[in-house]
């Protein structure tokens, strides 16, 4: 057994999955609603990505409904530019939200920053009924306007009595952590939060047993403490998320996910309607960096 695991309690959360994904491009697919989402929902989607700037900005406009899109940077930056949230960078701890609600059709409202490369995690989650029609609600955080608890940022919810400023549903915590070489650290979920994930983007970590950059695992259900411990060869940068077990069975679509039949197509012949109107209008003028969510 390593030394730093040989340190953690016994009585600390267990993995009971894990997974590498599968890539595509620059971009790799930790979870989605036919596999992990199932076990972990209101978690559905999870993309690591990391990408050279020059082609940042390739992926075509697409819709969603019924879910929203969490976007966080780990390494480098990306600029938002929209006519609602003004223009910024998003760096290490920023955040874009964006909550699809009853439809939105988006992509390309990041272009590149300043950095020649970046990385970060791309998190969707399954809206509860009461949102998942509500109108297209979206943030643009840059990272200090997000709040910390010791080595945790807040991205979502509550931690530590620290509250993240994006409006998202409740029952739902979503933490970037970045422990130092040997850093000790512990996550107690608050009540209710049955659910817990964590994914490395860079480093080892121990919970005793060893988890490795680029990979997601799933904890026993239960709402015991998690003892986490980095590695002895540099930083570990981490997400992690736990929350109140979403109680809906999924209902998917090409893209979306909702909680019936019913609003599932609704949400979709929202995006079909919306969609026929963006491609009436004209195309973005030559230069333009970004292109807001249509909505």
């Amino acid at each position: 057994m390593n030394s730093l695991s040989a340190r953690l309690p016994d009585n600390t959360r267990r993995i009971s999955h894990s997974t590498r994904g599968h890539g595509h491009g620059p971009i790799v697919r930790l979870m989605s609603p036919s596999d992990f989402g199932q076990l972990l929902k209101p978690f559905v989607f999870l993309d690591l990505f990391e990408t050279d700037l020059r082609l940042f900005g390739s992926m075509p406009l697409h819709p969603h409904s019924g879910i929203a899109t969490i976007t966080v940077i780990t390494e480098g930056n990306l600029r938002f530019d929209d006519p609602d949230s003004g223009t910024g960078l998003i760096g290490y701890g920023g955040v874009e939200w964006m909550r699809a609600g009853a439809g939105v059709w988006h992509g390309k409202e990041l272009s590149a920053g300043t950095s020649s490369r970046v990385q970060g995690f791309q998190l969707w989650i399954a809206l509860p009924a009461a949102l998942e029609l509500a109108p297209v609600d979206s943030q643009y955080l840059e990272a200090d306007a997000m709040p910390h608890a010791g080595p945790a940022r807040v991205i979502l919810g509550e931690y530590q009595d620290v509250r993240s400023p994006v409006r998202a549903p409740s029952g739902i915590t979503y933490l970037l952590v970045t422990l130092a070489a040997g850093q000790r650290w512990e996550y107690q979920p608050p009540a209710g939060h049955e659910v817990l994930w964590l994914s490395v983007s860079r480093g080892t970590l121990h919970s005793p047993e060893p988890i490795l950059e680029g990979e997601l695992v799933a904890f026993e259900p239960g709402n015991g403490a998690l003892t986490l411990e980095a590695g002895d060869q540099g930083d570990a940068v981490f997400v992690l998320g736990s929350a109140v077990p979403h109680p809906h069975e999924l209902k998917m679509g090409s893209y979306s996910v909702h909680t019936s039949v019913q609003a599932l197509n609704t949400g979709e012949a929202n995006i079909q309607r919306l969609g026929e109107r963006l491609r009436a209008q004209s195309s973005p003028e030559p230069g333009t960096r970004s292109t807001p969510i249509y909505k």
